[in-house]
């Protein structure tokens, strides 16, 4: 096959894609299903309640780990739901990566919230993420995919997520701790 026709064949599954997908939405995960509503509370909720409760003394340092937790785990899901290792089941909209409700509010808010704990009050990060990482995979991705909402593929499982948790948590926090000193340099 030659390159144009790759990309010609590309093309042609991936609107037949798109298609497909659209109208699963309408008819499993559209605004007449219970589904629905829960993705979209599990969307706003974490952003009211971190706009009520944010740092604002310290709301760039904040937002900066929540943000790098939101990009680090978006990244995680494209690879897991791409292979089909962790799929989010009930999404959004269509056009959105599936996972935007738990990638975009719920990790970042929950480990955002963690970290602004532990930096004001001096407590261990590091252990409190272990313990947010096992309440994330062992009994919200339990749960997820009790109700149908999640499906693990190919091996993947709760231990994995818990893992990758860890593992993006700890990334955004030294990532968060070198931006934050480099600041402080800057300033002199």
């Amino acid at each position: 096959m030659s390159y144009s026709e790759y990309w010609e064949r590309i093309f042609t599954q991936s609107e037949e894609m798109n298609a497909l997908i659209a109208s699963y939405w309408r008819e499993y995960s559209g605004l007449g299903t219970w589904q629905f509503w829960v993705v979209l509370a599990l969307m706003g909720l974490p952003l009211v309640i971190v706009y009520l409760s944010v740092d604002r003394t310290r709301i760039f340092e904040i937002f900066f780990f929540g943000y790098a937790v939101h990009i680090l785990w978006t990244y995680a899901d494209s690879f897991l739901e791409r292979y089909s290792y962790f799929v989010h089941t009930y999404f959004i909209l269509p056009m959105f990566p599936y996972a935007l409700n738990m990638t975009a509010a719920a990790l970042p808010v929950g480990f955002l919230l963690i970290y602004q704990y532990c930096t004001n009050r001096k407590k261990s990060f590091l252990l409190y993420t272990i313990i947010a990482s096992a309440v994330f995979a062992f009994v919200f991705a339990a749960v997820e995919e009790w109700a149908g909402m999640v499906h693990f593929n190919k091996g993947m499982n709760q231990f994995y997520i818990f893992l990758i948790d860890i593992a993006i948590a700890y990334a955004a926090y030294f990532l968060t701790m070198f931006v934050k000193r480099m600041s402080e340099n800057i300033k002199g």
